[in-house]
């Protein structure tokens, strides 16, 4: 189940619990979200194509967080007159989460992946230390960098400030992978 809807006037392909980086909006990071320029909505091979948008369809997020896009640098030359002009540009982004694609005013289906929370009596639990030879620990902190080689540069960021590493502005990703692999 997708739908192609416009956000901050470009269109997105959009899924449920889907996470997306738009220009920047105005609404406070928290807050709620609706967008009625639904164009497509497209339901396990049945398809609705408005004309232009589907009247009665939306689809709800929530905004997550503001942040800068990477900086990208614009250089201008003109060959032997000795002019040179170097600018940098980062974008205002926000982040949001995509919860839930309405159409015709009603609410979605549950999809297979959701299930319903069944709370069981959690009993105290023992904690058991395990002795982890070195091979062990190596083949560990192989997983850990893989799994950080995957990750962008923006989340590689977040969990660097998480961590309390400084300096991570001027980092570029295989810095960062290597601090973050340290600790």
């Amino acid at each position: 189940m997708y739908a192609i809807v416009e956000i901050a006037g470009k269109q997105f392909k959009v899924n449920q619990n889907q996470k997306l980086f738009v220009n920047r909006l105005s609404e406070k990071e928290g807050s709620k979200v609706s967008f009625d320029k639904v164009f497509l909505y497209d339901e396990g091979g049945k398809v609705s194509i408005g004309e232009p948008s589907i009247s009665g369809a939306s689809v709800e997020a929530k905004v997550l967080s503001h942040l800068k896009d990477d900086k990208i640098i614009v250089f201008k030359k003109k060959r032997r007159k000795g002019y040179r002009v170097k600018n940098g540009h980062r974008q205002a982004l926000t982040e949001l989460l995509i919860e839930k694609i309405l159409v015709n005013g009603s609410k979605p289906k549950a999809s297979r992946q959701e299930k319903p929370d069944v709370k069981t009596k959690s009993l105290p639990k023992k904690e058991i230390k395990v002795k982890t030879s070195a091979k062990e620990k190596k083949l560990s902190s192989e997983v850990k960098t893989k799994n950080l080689n995957s990750m962008t540069l923006l989340e590689l960021k977040k969990e660097a400030k998480s961590n309390e590493i400084s300096g991570i502005s001027s980092m570029k990703k295989s810095d960062l992978i290597a601090a973050l692999s340290k600790k």
